[in-house]
């Protein structure tokens, strides 16, 4: 149908300034946005930061996920309030990983792989774990 073609989404906005188009496919390269506006910037150092900071944030989910940290024997009101504060930050933390991966940078994406990799490794596999000697 003539006048209904669909044209390619433009780079500036009703105001007339430019915002950087978000990709919707994996790239690579140092200028993205991840997780806020206008960071890491264009800086390759800020870059090396947020990728460290997504690596780091992958690992705290996977300690959060397999770390023992209750003890037993205390009182089950207060063991299960505390389980439930755990369980909403790793969720918090695990959501924002997921909106940083979703920024599509190749960088990104293998950081939090990683992460979550040696996380589990450190925390969740049995390579590290003590052996339990109860009968």
């Amino acid at each position: 149908m003539e006048g209904m073609d669909v044209m390619p989404p433009s780079s500036s906005s009703a105001n007339g300034t430019n915002e950087m188009m978000m990709h919707m496919t994996f790239f690579w390269g140092k200028n993205a946005e991840i997780l806020f506006s206008g960071w890491p910037g264009t800086s390759s150092g800020m870059y090396a930061v947020a990728l460290m900071f997504v690596f780091v944030l992958s690992l705290l989910v996977e300690w959060l996920s397999h770390g023992n940290l209750i003890k037993d024997g205390s009182n089950q009101v207060a063991v299960g309030l505390v389980q439930t504060l755990i369980h909403a930050i790793r969720l918090g933390l695990a959501y924002m990983l997921m909106l940083a991966v979703m920024s599509f940078n190749g960088g990104v994406f293998v950081a939090a792989v990683a992460g979550h990799a040696l996380g589990f490794f450190l925390f969740g596999s049995r390579a590290l774990k003590k052996a339990d000697n109860r009968p």
